[in-house]
């Protein structure tokens, strides 16, 4: 075998491939942590969810559904529309989530009307409708904002990454 023969050494594929791992064991956690930990993506993800499943329970259980949520405490709860208070108070206990921190509800929008503080509310009807609505969620500490937009008729969220509002006209 002639020495002059174009190639890579088994050592210096070895130390490349080392150095390769070496750069994505540093890069992996923090490229995780960016990923797997907004709380604003997530949260978002969790209130889509939630909107889907609340939907097609009132539909199943033929029942009108509402949403609570809790501005000042930064939280929400469900349960049927035709609940007795102490029956409110009982879902309220058992189903009250609270938003993580990082992530914070700013408005709701619903029946031509912006709600900042307070308990507002959105029904979703046994035959699949809902009202007209809008979640507005922002970072804590940050610029980023997402609108997740509820249409009457139309399953499914809408998820909107700025501050969006309906034309009132």
């Amino acid at each position: 075998m002639s020495r002059n023969t174009k190639g890579y050494t088994l050592i210096e594929l070895i130390v490349v491939m080392v150095l390769i791992g070496l750069v994505f064991s540093l890069a992996a956690p923090s490229f995780r942590d960016v990923v797997l930990t907004d709380n604003l993506k997530a949260t978002t993800r969790k209130l889509i969810g939630l909107i889907d499943n609340i939907r097609n329970e009132a539909i199943e259980q033929h029942t009108d559904q509402i949403v609570f949520f809790d501005l000042e405490k930064n939280s929400y709860w469900y349960g049927p529309a035709d609940m007795t208070e102490e029956g409110e108070e009982l879902y309220r206990k058992k189903n009250t989530q609270k938003l993580p921190s990082g992530a914070r509800l700013t408005e709701i929008w619903t029946m031509g009307s912006k709600i900042r503080d307070g308990e507002p509310t959105i029904r979703f009807f046994k035959n699949g409708y809902s009202q007209q609505s809008a979640i507005h969620i922002k970072e804590e500490r940050g610029k980023r904002e997402f609108t997740l937009v509820i249409r009457p008729f139309l399953p499914g969220v809408k998820v909107v990454e700025h501050y969006f509002e309906f034309d009132e006209s």
